[in-house]
């Protein structure tokens, strides 16, 4: 019966949306462009792009795209979310221990550790053998019942996902969906989201019903928040008279430190663009 309401529900939202479319030690422990979207573009050459960012995305949209067909967060969703914890791949944890997601340790990891400070002095953070194994991790890590809600989105909704992790408690920063989705909207990541005919959604939402519900009975019963802190990055909204050397000075950073955060290589910067300033 829940199979059945489910495949109702999915069915009728279908044909609903498309009406309206027409019209630092390591250490072992246990324990193509969118045509339809006009606005995007204009972000896109408005806000600036990095190099670093496109190298970025080039490189990881592949692993992206073939973790979105198996359980549907959208492949822009996961690039926007990588683009920001590893800071175009260049932070530490991205660098030495191939971890794109700041995903820690948890009660679940049994590989390789790396300690760095975070909540505590000696965090506990995971290290993978390659970048494609943390982009898997970050799929595995969302497979919980506090984000199931999530997966019976289609998977070229990348909105409805930017709102829906912010709700479900991934992040603390009011404004994450809005850095996201600038994220998706500035490198045109939206163009790697593929829609579903209803069957798909059908099938892919009960196979993820099914790995939430084996994880639950496999896993020992460990708090989100104890195997990654949500993400609780600051966020500053551009006025007409800021310059990014005033934005730096006003929050004791460098312009340098801006630009690797938000994946830019020009000291530009527009009114309303989000920034992230620290993290």
């Amino acid at each position: 019966m829940k199979k059945f309401l489910l495949a109702s529900l999915i069915l009728a939202l279908f044909f609903v949306s498309c009406g309206t479319k027409r019209n630092t030690t390591l250490k072992n422990t246990n324990g193509r462009p969118n045509s339809s979207a006009s606005s995007s573009s204009s972000s896109s050459s408005n806000k600036g792009t990095s190099t670093s960012g496109l190298d970025y995305i080039d490189r990881y949209k592949g692993i992206a795209i073939e973790e979105m067909n198996k359980y549907g967060i959208p492949a822009s969703i996961k690039l926007a979310q990588a683009l920001l914890e590893s800071g175009n791949g260049n932070s530490y944890l991205a660098t030495r221990a191939n971890n794109h997601f700041g995903i820690k340790c948890g009660g679940t990891w049994n590989g390789k550790s790396v300690n760095r400070p975070d909540d505590s002095n000696n965090d506990c953070f995971r290290v993978y053998n390659d970048p494609e194994q943390s982009f898997r991790d970050h799929s595995q890590f969302l497979l919980r019942k506090r984000y199931e809600n999530l997966f019976t989105l289609k998977k070229d909704d990348y909105k409805g996902w930017a709102k829906g992790l912010k709700a479900a408690g991934y992040a603390t920063n009011p404004r994450y969906p809005e850095l996201l989705i600038d994220l998706i909207e500035r490198y045109n990541l939206q163009q790697y989201d593929r829609a579903e005919a209803p069957v798909e959604v059908i099938a892919r939402v009960e196979k993820v019903e099914e790995v939430i519900e084996e994880k639950e009975v496999e896993e020992p019963q460990v708090p989100v928040e104890e195997i990654k802190k949500p993400v609780a990055m600051l966020i500053y909204e551009v006025k007409a008279t800021d310059t990014m050397y005033s934005i730096a000075r006003k929050y004791n950073v460098t312009v340098e430190t801006i630009k690797q955060l938000n994946g830019l290589s020009s000291d530009a910067v527009t009114v309303g663009q989000l920034l992230v300033v620290s993290k």
